[in-house]
């Protein structure tokens, strides 16, 4: 029985460090990286593609009932699929396609939370959190739903809001269903060599072009104010892009430890 119980700490350590930043930061230079060339090429598909795809989705959501099966029945209509969370084959819950069919080099998920740049503190939030996420230049973002990271994510987004619009999403942080029907990519589980990724991160800034009536659907806000430097008005954001073709009744599995860059 100890033997076991030691045999799943080690289990769960190995995948948490990944999302510990005390612990990424010892050892940042020992990440496994996939080099490609410098430029737009280390985007799987491009910064217009996601634009384009995330605009229509809120547009067709925008103003429709937020009831799930409303959500989710425009995202099939609009997207060719959906994408739930249910219990993984890992372990825990896991992220799958539920419906429909999602082709190669498609937006399938958002990874929602509190955006942090490296000066700003983080190490209280990420002890015991395994939804830290490590950009490509070192902001962190905490997709955590639960505890401190929740009331930070929260106390941001109100502050944040623009007179009657609210310029993110904190439907994510409830049980009551998704107003973006994206924002779930923190509860997509590791590879292993019996499940292999089917889908990659990659990067995206929302800047102030972005209409501003659609950014309340946006799962990330600054934990810095965006009003206070002109030069950094932007909001992070992290999206999963399937690798190969994904049917129904697949789970969505990721790559912690790989960075493109």
């Amino acid at each position: 029985m100890f033997h076991t119980l030691i045999k799943n700490l080690s289990a769960r350590w190995k995948s948490y460090r990944y999302r510990f930043v005390p612990w990424i930061a010892l050892n940042f230079k020992n990440r496994t990286i996939r080099g490609v060339p410098k430029g737009s090429e280390d985007k799987v598909i491009s910064d217009k593609q996601v634009e384009d795809t995330l605009k229509t989705l809120f547009t067709k959501i925008n103003g429709v009932s937020s009831k799930p099966e409303i959500v989710l029945g425009v995202m099939r209509d609009v997207l060719g699929f959906t994408v739930e969370k249910a219990k993984s084959q890992v372990g825990g819950t896991g992220v799958y396609v539920t419906n429909g069919a999602v082709p190669k080099g498609t937006v399938l998920a958002m990874y929602p939370g509190t955006v942090y740049f490296t000066y700003e503190p983080i190490l209280l939030q990420s002890i015991g959190n395994p939804f830290i996420f490590r950009c490509l230049d070192g902001l962190l973002i905490d997709g955590n739903d639960k505890s401190i990271s929740k009331l930070i994510y929260r106390s941001c987004s109100k502050r944040e809001r623009s007179g009657p619009y609210m310029t993110s999403d904190m439907s994510w942080l409830s049980s009551d269903g998704l107003l973006n029907p994206l924002a779930l990519g923190q509860y997509v589980n590791n590879q292993s060599k019996k499940f292999p990724a089917n889908v990659v991160y990659q990067e995206y800034d929302v800047t102030d072009d972005f209409p501003l009536h659609l950014m309340k659907y946006i799962p990330n806000i600054r934990y810095s104010s965006t009003h206070h430097n002109t030069e950094t008005r932007f909001i992070r954001t992290v999206i999963l892009v399937s690798t190969r073709d994904i049917k129904a009744g697949e789970e969505i599995f990721s790559t912690y430890f790989t960075m493109v860059y």
